[in-house]
């Protein structure tokens, strides 16, 4: 079978189309009622008219997701600098990348005991306290302050609303509400799961505002 055979099969389950509606299509584009009688060129113009109709293929290869007792910290960190509109490639090839250059490894996977993956960890974090002065180490004796999601969403605000302080948050508690779609009554309840949806809502407007610079 044919990769564009493949994907054709693949565009016929996800669109929901039975066995009479497939044929009459595939009738309908190229005057054939089966794919092993199309040339290649018949069948890119039926996948070509079946993504119109909604077809959504698989833009690369399935990979693997990063791997490795320390791979979700450093994806939570790339995510975040993404956020804070300080890496620009939020890809997981673009995380291994910066993890050879810091550690000398090809991979997260290899990154088994804490001394190896402190130098990515610890290089991460303090690219991100420079470039957009998350507040790591310090909660100011903010209790909300503790967990690195609200670090980084306050370091997110700071960028939007550089006037604003933690004692006049000027519209903070309000945002997150927004993002969250529900009422916060303590900033310190917020979950960690729940600051990574306001820090991705804030993101899209801080990468805007960085853009325009």
């Amino acid at each position: 079978m044919t990769s564009s055979t493949a994907a054709i099969h693949v565009a016929k389950k996800q669109l929901g189309l039975d066995d009479d509606t497939y044929r009459a299509k595939l009738e309908k584009i190229t005057g054939k009622s089966s794919t092993k009688a199309m040339t290649e060129a018949e069948r890119q113009a039926v996948l070509t008219v079946l993504r119109n109709e909604g077809f959504e293929p698989s833009s690369k290869p399935a990979q693997k997701g990063l791997q490795g007792k320390f791979a979700k910290k450093l994806q939570a960190l790339w995510i975040a600098g993404y956020n804070l509109g300080v890496i620009r490639d939020r890809t997981d090839a673009a995380l291994l990348a910066f993890v050879k250059r810091q550690t000398g490894l090809d991979h997260s996977r290899f990154l088994h005991h804490a001394d190896d993956a402190r130098a990515a960890i610890e290089a991460l974090k303090g690219w991100l306290k420079r470039e957009a002065g998350v507040m790591y180490g310090n909660s100011n004796g903010y209790d909300w302050l503790t967990s690195d999601g609200a670090k980084i969403t306050w370091a997110q605000w700071k960028i939007l609303h550089p006037e604003a302080t933690l004692m006049v948050r000027k519209g903070f508690d309000q945002a997150v509400e927004n993002c969250l779609g529900h009422k916060v009554i303590y900033l310190a309840e917020v979950k960690a799961s729940e600051w990574q949806t306001v820090m991705n809502e804030l993101g899209k407007h801080v990468r805007v505002r960085k853009a325009g610079a």
